[in-house]
């Protein structure tokens, strides 16, 4: 299946391409909706906000929405229609193999899938790196009301370390299902430790791509090569950075790769780009938010395939992560893909 899916050049057990951007854009995609959140809103005694990774469940026809917020890992069920009107139907802890749930900054969640075999859930997160804690990412599964079932193994050279592994924030961000399942294919937001420093706006950074199967090991891994910071951070020196937040499989050996770029007294830049992994070296431009009209481009993390549109089009939902904060907005948007 492995071979079948990405090429005879991969059978190596780690193979690292580098897949370099290209700056023409590709399919024509069009705005077909977008609403706000309210923010602060509350559903089941929690606070919605965090929500960095949306999924459509093909059995319920629903979406699925986790949350990154450390203090409560848990995903949601929404109904959303094709106006990106959202209405919450439920809401799930995560659990630890005990049945508990985790502590207060026990996992930092940021991507989660529906098993497109069995119906539950394969879900990322990025693990921690201070002073006093190394947490290793992982990306694990998880039953429909969130109790755990085990833990994907992942190579030594992505765990946190003191010299090596993710910087903090920037572990497996995306993840999707590719190969009718068979494959679980992960998606760093910026690079490892050992892969070269961070993206600035004269250079992108290096972000790892990891391919395995469902419960085993990992078969490849990529490097993506991210684009440069897209503007000078004001005040000069401020906080800006660049990141791979989602990863989602179109067909056969392609994917879209969400990038997003955040420069202070900037704002955001978001865009998609499409790779194909038998082909490294190209990268194509699927969108940049800031050209669809939209009310505001935030902090966009998530993105799933929605149903088809009778025009032939492919519908793709997106939401973004308002990081619990007053100045940012959970936005949920609805785009047509041709």
């Amino acid at each position: 299946m492995f071979k079948r899916l990405f090429g005879t050049a991969l059978t190596a057990v780690v193979s690292l391409a580098l897949l370099t951007p290209a700056a023409h854009a590709g399919q024509h995609v069009r705005l077909l909706g977008e609403q706000i959140v309210p923010h602060g809103l509350t559903f089941g005694g929690t606070t919605v906000g965090g929500l960095s990774g949306i999924d459509r469940d093909p059995r319920t026809g629903q979406y699925v929405l986790i949350s990154d917020d450390r203090t409560n890992a848990r995903f949601y069920t929404a109904d959303i229609d094709l106006t990106g009107a959202i209405r919450f139907t439920d809401v799930h802890h995560l659990k630890q193999p005990d049945g508990t749930n985790y502590p207060p900054q026990g996992v930092d969640p940021e991507e989660l899938r529906v098993d497109p075999w069995l119906g539950g859930y394969y879900w990322s997160q990025e693990g921690d790196r201070t002073p006093t804690v190394l947490l290793d990412p992982s990306v694990r599964e998880a039953r429909r009301d969130g109790g755990y079932v085990r833990d994907l193994p992942l190579p030594q050279e992505v765990k946190m370390r003191p010299g090596s592994g993710p910087r903090q924030n920037y572990g497996p961000e995306g993840m999707t299902f590719a190969a009718h399942g068979a494959l679980v294919v992960t998606a760093f937001e910026g690079p490892l430790l050992q892969d070269g420093p961070e993206a600035t706006t004269e250079r992108g950074a290096v972000s790892r791509i990891l391919v395995q199967g469902r419960v085993g090991p990992v078969f490849a891994q990529y490097r993506y090569q991210q684009e440069p910071i897209f503007a000078q951070a004001d005040p000069p020196g401020a906080f800006a950075n660049n990141g791979v937040t989602s990863i989602l499989h179109a067909e056969h050996n392609r994917f879209l790769i969400m990038e997003r770029s955040f420069v202070t007294g900037v704002g955001n830049k978001v865009r998609v780009f499409e790779i194909d992994l038998t082909k490294p070296g190209r990268k194509k431009l699927v969108t940049d938010l800031s050209t669809l009209g939209l009310s505001t481009v935030d902090n966009v993390e998530g993105m799933t395939w929605g149903p088809r549109l009778p025009s032939g089009e492919r519908t793709l939902l997106l939401v973004s992560d308002d990081n619990f904060a007053a100045t940012q907005v959970t936005q949920v948007i609805a785009l047509a893909v041709r």
